[in-house]
């Protein structure tokens, strides 16, 4: 299912785009499984922990992730560890997740 949503592009996000709604939550958050809603500071981002093989992978996975992000134009946090990769989407415009975010996480686990 996720590939619905990583055949939509971004659209640009404004400080009055409106935050998904809980049921819209709901319908997404069935599209992407792996992903975890996590509230950090008040604000609502989806998480993802990426296991590798070692440091080497790990760090190719997160140039492709960068090079997701430029491409889309929306930025997410990226921790490189030892054989991990952990990625945090949210829309830092609305502080909080739009339906970008979704396509984002969809996109980002295509990239694997």
């Amino acid at each position: 299912m996720s590939s619905q949503l990583s055949g939509q592009q971004c659209e640009a996000c404004h400080a009055d785009a409106p935050k998904v709604t809980e049921e819209e939550l709901q319908q997404l958050m069935a599209q992407i499984p792996d992903w975890v809603p996590e509230v950090r500071d008040g604000i609502m981002m989806l998480e993802r922990v990426y296991k590798f093989k070692n440091y080497k992978q790990a760090w190719a996975f997160a140039n492709k992730v960068s090079e997701l992000a430029e491409a889309e134009f929306h930025h997410p946090a990226i921790l490189l560890e030892w054989g991990k990769v952990t990625v945090t989407w949210w829309s830092h415009a609305i502080k909080g997740l739009h339906k970008n975010d979704f396509i984002c996480a969809a996109k980002t686990d295509e990239l694997l």
